[in-house]
C-alpha cells in the first residue's frame, strides 16, 4: 500500500500519487502514459490526474502492476476491475501473446508474458504470483512451460511450478541455488528448437546464460538482452547494465540477424512492433553500427 505521507512532491495535486518507494521500473508509465511520467530524479510520478473512465482504468492497472505498491489512488471497485484486466493482449487482434502485468519486486519490476498455444501455454519469465493472476491464467489454459530468460527474472518461478506443474527452462550458465530444481537446463551457444514454433537463442552478455525465445518467427522475448529506448528512437542495450560481458552482448545482438521477427518484447521497456521483419533487421544493424562507432566491435569484442 502506498503511503500518502511519503508522497513525492512532483505529483500533480489530486487523489492519485506515487510515493518514495518507487524503484523506477517504468511499468506504470508503460501501462498509463497519460497519467504517469518519469522524473529526472529516477522514479515515476503522477504528471496528470486521470480524467475519464478509460484513464482511470489504465491508472488502476498501473497501480496493480506496480511491484512495490508505490501508487495510491482509486476506489476498491476500480482496483478490483484492474486486477482482473491482466493478462492483456499485446495486440488487440491476436489471442496468442499476452502481457501479464503484476511485476515482481525481486526482478526489479521486469515484465512477463504468456504465449497461448494449442499444445500448451508458455509463461516467459515470472510475474508476481497474485491470486487474481493465477485465476486468469487458469482461465486462459494454464501454464505448461515456464521459460526463464536469465537468472534475474525468475522471481516466483517455484510458485508457478507448484501451482500449474509446469516445466521450467533455464540455461545452465544462469542456474543458481534458487533455481537448481529447474526441470530443463539448456546448454551451449547454438539455437535450440523447443517445438516447431518455439526456438531458444542463447544470447550471453547481460548474464552468462541469457537466452531469448522466438515464437513463430514473429515475436522475440528478449529478457534483459535488448530493449527499446525510452525516447522511442532506437533499440537499446548499455554496458552499465551488463553483468557478464559487454563484448559478448554485442556479439549476441549480431546473432539475431540470423532470425526473423517483427515484435521485440523485452523484460524492461515497452514492446516494439516493426512494420516487417526486414525493418526490425534494419534496426538491429543500426544498433550494431552505432556501437561499432563507439569503439565496440561485434566481431572483435
Amino acid at each position: 500500500m502506498a503511503h500518502a505521507e511519503r508522497r513525492l512532491s512532483e505529483n500533480a495535486a489530486g487523489e492519485w500519487f506515487v510515493d518514495d518507494s518507487c524503484i523506477d521500473c517504468g511499468a506504470c508509465r508503460q501501462i498509463a502514459p497519460a497519467t504517469f511520467s518519469a522524473s529526472a530524479q529516477g522514479y515515476s510520478f503522477v504528471a496528470r490526474q486521470p480524467q475519464g473512465e478509460a484513464a482511470l482504468e489504465r491508472a488502476a492497472m498501473g497501480l496493480v502492476a506496480c511491484p512495490t505498491s508505490s501508487i495510491g489512488g482509486g476506489g476498491a471497485s476500480l482496483v478490483r476491475r484492474a486486477a482482473a484486466a491482466f493478462p492483456e493482449r499485446v495486440e488487440l487482434s491476436c489471442d496468442d501473446v499476452w502481457y501479464c502485468g503484476y511485476h515482481a519486486p525481486s526482478s526489479y519490476g521486469a515484465a512477463s508474458y504468456l504465449i497461448r498455444r494449442p499444445s500448451g501455454n508458455v509463461l516467459v519469465d515470472s510475474p508476481r504470483a497474485a491470486k487474481p493472476l493465477l485465476r486468469r491464467l487458469e482461465e486462459l489454459g494454464g501454464v505448461r512451460t515456464m521459460f526463464l530468460t536469465h537468472r534475474d527474472d525468475v522471481a516466483f518461478h517455484q510458485v508457478f511450478h507448484d501451482h500449474f506443474g509446469c516445466e521450467r527452462i533455464l540455461h545452465e550458465a544462469d542456474v543458481s541455488s534458487g533455481t537448481r530444481g529447474v526441470e530443463r537446463k539448456l546448454s551451449g551457444a547454438e539455437p535450440i528448437a523447443l517445438a516447431d514454433d518455439l526456438v531458444v537463442i542463447p544470447v550471453p552478455g547481460h548474464t552468462r546464460g541469457s537466452a531469448a525465445l522466438l515464437f513463430r518467427d514473429e515475436y522475440l522475448f528478449s529478457g534483459d538482452h535488448l530493449s527499446w529506448s525510452s525516447d522511442g528512437a532506437a533499440l537499446d542495450a548499455h554496458p552499465r547494465v551488463c553483468w557478464y560481458s559487454w563484448s559478448e552482448q554485442v556479439r549476441s545482438v549480431e546473432k539475431l540477424l540470423a532470425h526473423r521477427f517483427r515484435w521485440l518484447l523485452p523484460g524492461h521497456g515497452e514492446p516494439l512492433r516493426a512494420e516487417s521483419a526486414e525493418a526490425m533487421g534494419a534496426m538491429v544493424r543500426q544498433w550494431l553500427a552505432a556501437n561499432a562507432k563507439n569503439g565496440v566491435s561485434a566481431r572483435r569484442g
